[in-house]
C-alpha cells in the first residue's frame, strides 16, 4: 500500500520554468578555472578542456555567472584582455589557485576566453561586475568592450583581441555579496552603490548596445537587508521605476557535516537546511512586492548547494560527490518549479571540482557527479510550464532543526504539446516509499512515455570517481497503472521521472 501521495493538477498553471533556473556558477577559485575548463594541457587550440566542454555542452547548460564569486570585487577586467604573455600577474585576494595554495592570478583566463567558452558550450554569460573596489566607468567600459558595434577605442580592441561580432551579455550583476566580501555594506549603503552603477550600466542598452541588459542586485539571507535595500533605493529619483531587473541572494547549506563522520540523523538535517530554500524565495519576493510593487523584479539564486567542512581555502573548496548532494539538488530544483511565478535564474556552486560542482576532473579524466545526474534528469521541466504539485507525504521530526521533513518530494509541469513531466524523490535515506500518482483526469498505462529512476541501490553517501561515475546514470523505472493512478515504489534516497503524453 502506498504511504504517500502526489497529485498533479495541469491545468492549475504556475508559470513557464525559465531555463536559467538550471544555471552553473564558475569562479577562479582553486580548480574550477585552470584545470578544471581550462588548461595548457589540452588538445583544444583555445585552451579548453575539451571532455569538460563536452558533458557541459550535452547538459544543455542555459547560463553561467563568472568571474565570482568574491573574486569579482577584487577582478579588474583589463587584466584579462589582450596577449596572454603581456596580461600582469595579480593577487587573488579572496581565494588559492589550484591545490597549491597561492593566492596569485595569471589572468590567462579573462573575459574572451570565458565568453569564447560560453559560445562553445552555447550557453548565455552573466557577467559580475566589480563594485567592492572598482567604479561606474570600469564597468561601462566592460560593457562596451563586449558589447558595442560601433568605433570606439574598447570595441576595436574586443576586435583586436579575436571577436569582431560584440558577445551580447544579457545579465550583468552590480557586485556580489556586498553586504559581506564586496564591501561590507550596509542595505543602504549598496542601494546608494547599486544606483550609481547602475546610471551608467542601465544607460548602455538605451543607446550602445543592440539587445536588452539585466541588471542584478545583491540580496542577503537577512531578509530585513533586502527590505531596507529596495526601500533606499526607491527613494531615489526614479523610485521603483529605477532599473533593477533581478534580486539574487546565496544559500548554502551543510557546513556543519562531514561526509565521512555522518550519520542518518545528518543526512536529514541537510535536506531540511536544503528546503530552507522555499522560505527565502517566498521573502524576497514578499521584499519585492511590498516595495517595488510597480516593477516585474525576478527571484535569482546565483550561489546554492552544499558546502561542507571538508571544503576549505586551502584544498581549493574541494569536497566528496555523494548521491545526498544530489537529492538535495532533487529537492531545490522542485522548490524553483514551485516557485516559476518569481523565480528566474539560479546558478549552483560550482561548475567544476568546487563545492557542489556537476563535473570533477583528475588529470587527463573527468566525469559526471551524481548533481549532474539530477540536472539531466530535470532538463525537461526546461521552458514547460510548471502545475501545481501537493505530496501527501510521511514526515520525520528533524530535532536539531526544529522541523520535519518531508520524505517524498515532487513537481510537475506540462510542455506546449501538453506532454506532463514529473518529478518525485525520495528524500528518505533509510526507507523505501510506495508513492501513487494521480493526474486531474486519470491516466492509463498507454500514457506512459518515459520512466527513469535514479541511484537506486547507492547509498546517500556514496562518492563519485572516474571509476564508478557511469554507475549514477538513470536506469528504468516500474510504474504501475491501476484505475487511473500511477504507482512507483522509490527506495532510499532515489530521485525519478515520468513523462505522460
Amino acid at each position: 500500500m502506498a504511504n504517500a501521495r502526489v497529485t498533479v493538477h495541469p491545468e492549475a498553471r504556475i508559470d513557464s520554468i525559465e531555463p536559467e533556473v538550471h544555471g552553473h556558477f564558475s569562479e577562479h577559485l582553486g580548480r574550477c578555472v585552470y584545470d578544471g575548463l581550462y588548461t595548457d594541457d589540452t588538445a583544444d587550440e583555445n585552451g579548453f578542456r575539451d571532455d569538460v566542454v563536452d558533458l557541459l555542452a550535452d547538459l544543455e547548460i542555459p547560463v553561467l555567472r563568472w568571474p565570482g564569486g568574491c573574486f569579482a570585487d577584487d577582478y579588474h577586467w583589463e587584466d584579462g584582455v589582450g596577449p596572454q604573455e603581456e596580461r600582469p600577474r595579480r593577487r587573488n585576494l579572496f581565494w588559492a589557485q589550484g591545490r597549491d595554495d597561492v593566492p596569485e592570478e595569471s589572468n590567462a583566463f579573462g573575459t574572451d576566453e570565458f565568453l569564447q567558452l560560453c559560445e562553445e558550450v552555447g550557453t548565455k554569460p552573466y557577467l559580475a561586475a566589480n563594485v567592492g573596489s572598482g567604479d561606474p566607468q570600469e564597468a561601462a567600459d566592460w560593457m562596451e568592450y563586449c558589447g558595442y558595434d560601433g568605433d570606439t577605442e574598447l570595441a576595436d580592441r574586443r576586435r583586436e583581441n579575436g571577436h569582431e561580432e560584440p558577445y551580447e551579455v544579457p545579465y550583468w550583476g552590480v557586485g556580489n555579496e556586498n553586504w559581506g566580501c564586496g564591501g561590507q555594506m550596509s542595505p543602504e549603503q549598496y542601494a546608494r552603490e547599486f544606483r550609481r552603477f547602475a546610471t551608467y550600466m542601465g544607460s548602455m542598452d538605451n543607446l550602445m548596445l543592440d539587445y536588452d541588459v539585466d541588471l542584478i542586485a545583491c540580496g542577503f539571507e537577512g531578509h530585513d537587508w533586502n527590505h531596507r535595500f529596495l526601500e533606499e533605493l526607491a527613494s531615489g529619483r526614479w523610485g521603483v521605476d529605477f532599473p533593477l531587473d533581478h534580486l539574487t541572494l546565496h544559500h548554502y547549506y551543510g557546513r556543519a557535516m562531514t561526509v565521512s563522520e555522518s550519520d542518518e540523523d545528518d543526512y536529514d538535517e541537510l535536506l531540511v537546511e536544503a528546503l530552507e530554500m522555499d522560505y527565502h524565495i517566498e521573502r524576497m519576493a514578499a521584499a519585492i512586492d511590498a516595495v517595488a510593487t510597480t516593477r516585474d523584479i525576478g527571484v535569482i539564486i546565483d550561489e546554492w548547494g552544499t558546502w561542507h567542512p571538508e571544503a576549505v581555502p586551502e584544498n581549493g573548496l574541494e569536497q566528496p560527490g555523494t548521491v545526498l548532494d544530489a537529492l538535495s539538488a532533487a529537492a531545490v530544483l522542485d522548490i524553483f518549479n514551485h516557485h516559476a511565478d518569481v523565480m528566474t535564474m539560479s546558478n549552483i556552486a560550482q561548475t567544476v571540482n568546487v563545492l557542489q560542482c556537476l563535473i570533477e576532473t583528475d588529470g587527463d579524466d573527468a566525469w559526471a557527479r551524481p548533481t549532474y545526474r539530477v540536472f539531466d534528469l530535470y532538463a525537461p521541466h526546461k521552458a514547460n510550464e510548471a502545475v501545481t504539485t501537493t505530496v501527501d507525504t510521511p514526515t520525520r521530526d528533524v530535532e536539531r532543526k526544529d522541523n520535519d521533513l518531508p520524505l517524498v518530494g515532487a513537481s510537475a509541469s506540462v510542455d506546449d504539446d501538453g506532454e506532463t513531466y514529473i518529478t518525485v524523490t525520495n528524500l528518505d535515506c533509510r526507507d523505501a516509499h510506495s508513492v501513487e500518482i494521480e493526474v486531474d483526469g486519470g491516466v492509463s498505462a498507454d500514457d506512459v512515455a518515459d520512466a527513469q529512476v535514479l541511484f537506486e541501490g547507492q547509498d546517500a553517501d556514496l562518492e563519485v570517481d572516474a571509476s564508478n561515475a557511469d554507475s549514477f546514470a538513470a536506469e528504468e523505472l516500474d510504474v504501475d497503472v491501476d484505475n487511473g493512478v500511477l504507482s512507483v515504489d522509490l527506495e532510499p534516497s532515489t530521485v525519478a521521472a515520468v513523462t505522460l503524453e
